[in-house]
């Protein structure tokens, strides 16, 4: 019996492409990044294994997001979760994980991954108060500001990939490798030139430098916001004003997303410079990756304490 239809070769190909695209490990890895850092981080380990959707930009304050349905959308189809935690998404994070109803990114699941789990958290309060501010339990969250936690959250996360992705599990730990030898000689660049900064007298505008701080031994004298994640009043930046003639910094720290105008008010009647660091992936032109981002957070502490 003659067949009726005699496939080509051409599509003998194509249905084995598509098998083999079908195979198991051949899908991305879908990934949900809550701040830029981590989506960063995760690109470092994944590579092409991996699809990463960042859900803020520099630009925005992390405390403060809206849940809108983008967001949702891509908690629904992730297959891993990668965000700060220690209270930093609580007023969003959890409604994106109720409306997504995606079970294999909930809490204390494999694909839930935090990455302030993973390091010792500074200024663990010692009550809880809300009449205190924007004050998290278990310590201030603001842990991306120190290569040193990097390099141990890049450990775990290299490792929590390996888990849930288990055929791919050499590829990331290749990757790890690799990241960690190139991040080791980076910090250590870094952490030689900062060396003149030990010490330094600095004001902040929002308390969430302390691992900064910790990192080169810097030295915080002065808070503009009243509490933590409360805008200063003219009343306080003139208190601030005589704390700084008392006791002067060098300058005046904010993120890229901070409001600019009480550190200007401040820098204009003090002469303190102030400093604007990208805080995190995107928050300036240089800032493209992480390397980028610690690269230029130690030249803009130097240049500024050398202009003075």
């Amino acid at each position: 019996m003659i067949p009726l239809f005699k496939p080509s070769r051409m599509l003998v190909a194509m249905a084995a492409l598509v098998t083999a695209g079908a195979a198991p490990g051949a899908h991305a890895l879908q990934v949900f990044a809550c701040e830029p850092e981590w989506a960063a981080l995760t690109r470092e380990l994944a590579g092409d294994k991996a699809t990463v959707y960042t859900a803020t930009t520099a630009l925005q304050d992390p405390h403060q997001i809206q849940a809108r349905p983008s967001l949702i959308a891509g908690v629904r189809k992730a297959d891993l979760l990668v965000c700060t935690g220690a209270e930093l998404e609580a007023g969003w994070l959890p409604v994106l994980l109720q409306q997504a109803a995606n079970p294999a990114v909930q809490e204390g699941k494999p694909g839930s991954f935090m990455a302030a789990d993973h390091v010792r958290k500074l200024d663990v309060p010692t009550r809880l108060d809300r009449a205190d501010g924007d004050v998290h339990a278990s310590g201030n969250p603001h842990i991306q500001t120190d290569p040193r936690n990097i390099a141990a959250v890049a450990q775990a996360l290299g490792q929590r990939l390996a888990d849930i992705d288990p055929p791919n599990a050499a590829h990331y730990r290749a990757r790890l490798a690799d990241f960690n030898g190139r991040w080791q000689a980076a910090t250590q660049r870094w952490t030689q030139a900062a060396a003149p900064l030990r010490g330094m007298p600095i004001a902040v505008q929002h308390k969430g430098f302390p691992y900064l701080e910790n990192w080169l031994g810097l030295q915080q004298v002065a808070a503009l916001e009243p509490k933590p994640g409360v805008e200063p009043s003219s009343a306080h930046l003139s208190d601030v004003l005589k704390q700084l003639q008392d006791r002067p910094a060098k300058v005046i720290l904010r993120a890229a997303y901070n409001e600019a105008r009480g550190a200007q008010w401040l820098s204009e009647r003090t002469r303190i410079p102030v400093v604007t660091l990208a805080y995190t992936v995107g928050g300036n032109e240089r800032a493209k990756d992480l390397f980028g981002l610690f690269d230029d957070t130690v030249d803009q502490l130097l240049k500024a304490t050398a202009a003075r």
